[in-house]
């Protein structure tokens, strides 16, 4: 791997750490909006950097939709909580859907040798997935009211949706 490929995987690794921090904290201390804006300035310098930025632009697009939508499945049964950033109740709140976008930054830049590899992919959602989450709930920035039923759905959403995701990110490349 050249210098720049590795600089860039850790200028992306970086990246999504702080837009992460900055959701979670900020959700977790009264500052959604302002995490959410981190995470989306991150996502646009990534879309603008990008070798075909209408393409990164789609899978951050389809990333950000399929997170609302399992996030909002996830939160109506009341498993889980989020008291902050919610619009709709029962919805997914507009911290998580940048956290979704800030992923999809992630997949092909330092996850992109992941993507080929679906089993990989689905382990990765599995154990990472969830584990996210419950890093964010002990920061406070969501609540796991019921916590084997909200990790075990988590697992399931994010060991289907990383594989997917990483097809997605394959075929927008090659088309």
């Amino acid at each position: 791997m050249s210098i720049e490929r590795r600089l860039a995987v850790a200028v992306n690794v970086v990246a999504f750490q702080v837009g992460w921090f900055a959701c979670v904290l900020g959700a977790a201390h009264g500052h959604a909006p302002e995490g959410a804006l981190v995470a989306l300035a991150i996502v646009v310098v990534h879309i603008a950097r990008a070798a075909r930025p209408d393409r990164e632009f789609a899978l951050i697009a389809v990333a950000a939709a399929c997170g609302a939508i399992l996030d909002s499945l996830i939160a109506s049964t009341g498993w889980l909580r989020y008291d902050t950033g919610v619009i709709i109740d029962g919805t997914a709140p507009y911290w998580i859907v940048a956290m979704w976008a800030l992923f999809a930054t992630t997949l092909n830049v330092s996850m992109r040798a992941l993507r080929t590899h679906p089993g990989l992919g689905a382990l990765l959602g599995l154990v990472g997935g969830p584990a996210a989450y419950y890093a964010g709930a002990n920061l406070g920035a969501l609540t796991l009211v019921q916590l084997l039923p909200a990790l075990a759905a988590l697992a399931a959403c994010w060991a289907l949706a990383t594989p997917l995701l990483f097809s997605i990110a394959l075929r927008l490349e090659r088309a």
